[in-house]
């Protein structure tokens, strides 16, 4: 799998998940577009690529806003001539009783998590199905969209929008020679990965919690053009905690 001078955008890449993706495409000779709205922690990430001697930029994006799409598609396309692979990964979360949440609040959720996916996915679309090879669109989902806790419904609608959005998009960009996938994580640990328990660990049939670089590698091998055979799927990468029978005892 070969990245050395393809564009990649990745929103929400300046913390977390995103960051591990950003790294890992970066390690992979990548040109990389960190888009995200935290503009501190979006520098020091283009910043630290840069110091390995890799290619990156920060463009401050709020993915809730079409200028702000539109304005990173270009300034990317004018910076590296092409784009060739978006990864959705912006996104926020809100655990609230259904009782107590508000239009806005909903609304805000939805346009952060689904909108932008949509958008984003759309204007990088334009660009992608000019080159000769097309492209390839990740958008990252979670389990959350086959499964629930109380208080969730906001985010588990916007998640499970995002698996139906991927294979719509998926049928709808394939004559352009657009690949289209989405990659539900479970449990990702983006913090002290030292602090967690066995019981945390024990929980999964990989008898460990995830890291950034399980979702990175994934979204590499979903990119890859040799695997543009693969197209439309939710890949679900979480350890197996979601075939796990739990029985209380």
């Amino acid at each position: 799998m070969d990245f050395s001078s393809k564009t990649v955008i990745i929103t929400g890449a300046a913390n977390g998940i995103g960051r591990g993706v950003a790294l890992q495409y970066a390690m992979q000779g990548a040109y990389v577009v960190i888009a995200d709205i935290d503009e501190k922690a979006g520098t020091e990430t283009a910043s630290l690529i840069k110091k390995q001697g890799e290619n990156a930029i920060f463009v401050q994006t709020d993915v809730r806003r079409e200028a702000d799409i539109v304005r990173l598609m270009e300034i990317a396309f004018q910076t590296y001539g092409r784009i060739d692979i978006l990864i959705n990964n912006a996104g926020k979360g809100l655990f609230k009783s259904p009782y107590d949440l508000t239009l806005e609040e909903w609304d805000d959720l939805i346009n952060t998590n689904l909108r932008s996916a949509f958008l984003c996915s759309r204007e990088a679309a334009k660009y992608m199905r000019k080159n000769k090879y097309g492209g390839s669109i990740v958008n990252i989902a979670s389990t959350r969209a086959i499964m629930s806790e109380p208080n969730s419904e906001a985010y588990a609608a916007s998640k499970g929008g995002i698996v139906a959005l991927t294979h719509a998009l998926s049928a709808s960009l394939s004559k352009d020679r657009i690949t289209v996938n989405c990659i539900s994580p479970g449990w990702i640990e983006t913090g002290d990965y030292a602090k967690l328990r066995p019981i945390d660990h024990e929980q999964h049939l990989s008898r460990r919690v995830g890291k950034p670089d399980d979702i990175a590698r994934a979204c590499l091998y979903l990119t890859a053009k040799e695997n543009n055979f693969v197209t439309g799927i939710n890949l679900i990468v979480d350890g197996g905690m979601t075939r796990k029978m739990i029985y209380e005892e």
